[in-house]
């Protein structure tokens, strides 16, 4: 005690949170401020040891080195280069048994993806039937749900494997996460949408489309799944080629109406292989391509689930007074934050958008490239007519073309004047030749600032990301 004041253990003006205290973990000493422990929230376990009243310091036992990082990343908000020591899952336990799990959370999640600068940060593997035949990757977190044969598996926001179901289907072709919990998977090789728990592993329910007025209405597949804050929607085709498209309450799981039913007696009522809800609008927009002697042909179609009206619908060949009439799409996607639907050409292999709100018979702009190195690429005269896929996400086109994949990004300040015109996007490379060459790309989807592809007979996932510090080379 000095001049009657006790002695304060953690240096001056505790509460303000600027004193100093000491630390112990695992035998290697630590001094800090009592701020920077309080940063991990009020919640946190070091949070809670600023508080205690000791002269001594706080002992923990837990590895020093680990700290080292974790107190590194409450002082500054970003990781240090020693975290590159130890694995991701090691530090998240030992960030778990501290309470600050958000805060590297954060620090470890992708910066946003831009295609242009991006690269294959992974591949996530499943352990068994490593070939996928099914994903969903999840926008908030990047977390993902595959399907590999008959089993479900589920990969968390930092890609770490969590659980893994085996099915009664012998192989998922369609496969949502409607719930945390729950996720919706069917199969062109049985009937019915069925609901698995993967906390427990349970199948908790199953959807069947089925019509006592008409007995040929049985044993439907599903092609495809979708979903809205209350809704589930599946396509569902039965042997004879009639299908339709029902919309399960997503509380109860139960069938809540029937959308669009029709003959599936040729490709421009065929069941709808693609589905995707517009929240902003309200409607469900669904395509179904066919390919065979005579190219491709097919129809993009949307819906109001409320009236199950009909909104606006194109066919391809032999409908509206299209400018491009024998040059009928591949692939199909519609961009949720621009409100545009984009679809790739099966010969030219041009790439075209049309806006949402302003549907016509003809209301295709085809995008041109501009760029002398890519002109002749793989468009207008380049890999068309081969396999084509398109997959929009954070304001990015994502297109494979075999094995190549490329992206469009948006030139916010437009020259070309205001609106959709010609020179909307630009063209650029994604993967490199030795990416491509890996094969035959299946299926593109984006999650958490991460784009997920799968190649055909190829085992696994690619992840791709973009960093800071991509396309920098050491010449050290």
């Amino acid at each position: 005690m000095e001049d009657g004041i006790p002695n304060n253990p953690f240096g001056t003006q505790l509460g303000g949170g600027v004193g100093r205290i000491k630390l112990n973990v695992g035998g290697k000493l630590f001094e800090t401020t009592v701020s920077t422990l309080r940063s991990g929230g009020p919640d946190s376990l070091l949070s809670a040891l600023s508080n205690r009243p000791t002269q001594d310091p706080v002992f923990i036992d837990r590895d020093p080195e680990i700290f080292s990082v974790l107190l590194s990343l409450l002082r500054s908000n970003r990781l240090p280069s020693t975290a590159k020591r130890f694995s991701n899952l090691e530090l998240i336990d030992e960030a778990l048994y501290y309470g600050i799990e958000s805060q590297l959370r954060m620090a470890l999640a992708p910066t946003r993806l831009n295609g242009i600068d991006a690269s294959i940060f992974t591949t996530v593997k499943p352990s068994s039937d490593g070939i996928v035949s099914a994903f969903n990757a999840i926008d908030s977190d990047g977390s993902l749900w595959v399907a590999h044969g008959g089993q479900i598996s589920v990969y968390d926001w930092n890609l770490s494997h969590t659980a893994t179901v085996r099915t009664h289907l012998d192989f998922i072709t369609s496969i949502r996460r409607v719930r945390p919990e729950i996720a919706a998977v069917g199969s062109l090789y049985g009937s019915g949408l069925h609901f698995y728990n993967m906390t427990n592993g349970c199948r908790v329910d199953s959807v069947e489309w089925v019509d006592p007025s008409d007995v040929r209405i049985y044993k439907a597949r599903v092609h495809a799944i979708a979903d809205s804050e209350d809704s589930i929607f599946a396509s569902y085709d039965c042997q004879h080629g009639e299908n339709s498209v029902l919309m399960i309450d997503r509380s109860t799981l139960k069938i809540s109406s029937e959308i669009g039913r029709m003959q599936g007696t040729s490709s421009k009522n065929a069941v709808p292989g693609k589905l995707k809800y517009v929240p902003d609008m309200g409607i469900l927009v669904g395509s179904s391509v066919t390919s065979g002697a005579f190219g491709y042909s097919g129809y993009i179609r949307l819906w109001d689930p409320r009236s199950r009206d009909v909104v606006w619908e194109t066919n391809e060949p032999g409908s509206g007074r299209s400018s491009r009439f024998g040059d009928s799409f591949a692939d199909v996607d519609v961009d949720l934050d621009n409100l545009a639907l984009f679809k790739l050409c099966s010969k030219s292999g041009d790439l075209a958008v049309a806006e949402l709100r302003k549907l016509s018979d003809d209301p295709w702009v085809y995008l041109k490239e501009k760029n002398p190195s890519m002109r002749n690429v793989g468009i207008s005269g380049g890999i068309a007519g081969g396999n084509l896929l398109i997959h929009c996400y954070r304001k990015q086109v994502f297109v494979g073309r075999e094995g190549d994949l490329e992206v469009w990004s948006r030139v916010e300040d437009n020259a070309d004047g205001e609106g959709t015109c010609e020179g909307l996007c630009r063209r650029n490379y994604v993967d490199k030749v030795e990416d491509a060459e890996r094969g035959i790309i299946k299926k593109i989807e984006g999650g958490g600032d991460r784009l997920f592809v799968t190649r055909e007979d190829v085992e696994g996932i690619e992840v791709w990301q973009s960093s800071n510090y991509s396309g920098a080379v050491s010449v050290s």
